[in-house]
């Protein structure tokens, strides 16, 4: 069986959104690492594996009442009567006449404590494979019949005494005729042949919710918890479906010195200045990323748009105003109003917003790649192609145009080539392509 960690959707096209507005590349695999670090930004699936005989290999179904995954029909079956059994039958408490005789024992449950009643008692054999099917399936009925233990407690064998001297009949719900059943036995019977067909069905490949996966098997969350620490320590899963909706939402990738995947707005592209004819803005930029190493977007605006702090204006003090009359004895005097504080200096200037123009033309042309980390690099200029020579010949060998000159055709060698595939047209006595033989290499 496979996992499968997508990513969640609306959260991708929130980072695509980010990316593409603030032109930056960011490294793939780590933007894959953030996003399985939180449950709530990805999706997990199961994905069954099929042979050769194109069986699979572990075959997955889904109960339709609460979308649950199980590994088998029977397990499914079994959870539906645990949880949902009240929605197809009604259960009625009837009373009944107590067991006759004596009796000094009773089996016990090892696990879960529940009384079976004597072993030599007629329903006790059922009852415990019942228990074990609906609570203990994954352990062997052998091993789970070794924890039973026999109890002579007489408040214990009274307990059990008390739950025979009653009895549970079942009618049935949702259909036309109501039918009664007058045992566990006759309920699951009817269920597996009414309702299961349409309850439970096999599936290849399942998208499971957050809150089911607290429900799953404990065979699957075996296998979420191994792969999701494997998927953590290297997430090329999740960097692969990163990198498919990214390509679908427009992004470019690109490695960075050969080595490390990032995403950004577009692909390296080196601007030749001798070539090409630019703006002296763009000139500038270009010329001080290319001799400032480290280079950030604040540093370069700092440098080629510098912002000037304009001189404050301070303003007099304003007389206080003259009472007409002075105040009187013990009465405070009125407060002076506090002088309004004069505007900051904007630091938005147009040398800065054509700065900014010129960079953003760059970033998304891919003359100028900035990393998440803020640092800026040119494009590098790609190197020349290696040249391609041919082999010298050996000495004293003919060239292969004598050799197929001197040759010839073959009249016992078909017109076509195994090599290559082509047919040969030029001989007007070969037969026509419809004639010809079905090939595997044509």
């Amino acid at each position: 069986m496979d996992v499968t960690f997508v990513p969640e959707p609306g959260g991708v096209t929130s980072l695509a959104r980010q990316i593409r507005l603030s032109a930056r590349a960011y490294p793939l695999f780590e933007v894959a690492g953030l996003v399985i670090q939180k449950p709530d930004r990805y999706e997990t699936g199961f994905r069954v594996i099929r042979g050769q005989d194109g069986k699979p290999q572990q075959p997955l179904f889904v109960c339709s009442l609460d979308e649950t995954l199980w590994l088998s029909e029977e397990e499914a079956a079994q959870h539906i009567l645990a949880h949902h059994f009240d929605t197809f039958y009604a259960t009625e408490k009837m009373a009944t006449e107590a067991p006759k005789g004596v009796y000094t024992f009773v089996a016990q449950c090892g696990f879960s404590g529940e009384v079976l009643g004597p072993p030599n008692y007629h329903g006790y054999q059922e009852k415990l494979r019942r228990i074990h099917a609906e609570r203990f399936n994954r352990m062997p009925f052998e091993a789970y019949k070794a924890r039973v233990r026999i109890v002579k407690d007489e408040a214990v064998v009274k307990q059990w005494l008390d739950s025979q001297s009653f009895k549970f009949e079942f009618t049935t719900l949702n259909e036309p005729e109501p039918k009664r059943l007058g045992s566990r036995a006759e309920v699951e019977q009817h269920f597996r042949e009414t309702h299961l067909p349409n309850l439970v069905r096999p599936v290849d490949s399942i998208v499971v919710k957050r809150d089911q996966l607290a429900r799953l098997p404990a065979p699957l969350q075996t296998l979420l918890r191994v792969s999701l620490d494997r998927e953590r320590r290297f997430p090329i899963r999740v960097a692969t479906a990163l990198s498919n909706a990214f390509a679908n939402a427009g992004l470019q990738f690109f490695k960075r010195d050969k080595t490390i995947v990032h995403v950004a707005v577009a692909r390296p592209h080196h601007l030749d200045l001798e070539t090409q004819v630019v703006s002296d803005g763009v000139k500038k930029i270009i010329s001080f990323i290319e001799s400032t190493p480290k280079c950030t977007r604040k540093l370069l605006l700092d440098t080629l748009a510098p912002v000037v702090q304009a001189p404050i204006p301070v303003a007099a003090p304003a007389p206080a105003p003259v009472p007409a009359t002075p105040p009187a004895e013990g009465e405070a005097a009125a407060p002076t109003p506090a002088p309004t504080p004069a505007p900051e200096a904007s630091k938005s200037s147009p040398e800065r917003e054509a700065v900014l123009t010129d960079l953003h033309w760059l970033l998304h042309q891919g003359h100028v790649i900035e990393f998440g980390s803020g640092q800026m690099e040119l494009s590098k200029k790609p190197g020349p192609r290696p040249e391609t020579t041919r082999p010298e010949p050996r000495p004293g060998a003919k060239p292969a145009e004598a050799n197929r000159r001197e040759k010839g055709p073959r009249p016992d060698r078909p017109p076509w080539s195994r090599k290559s595939g082509l047919l040969s047209v030029t001989n007007p006595g070969y037969p026509p392509y419809s004639a010809l033989p079905q090939l595997s290499g044509i």
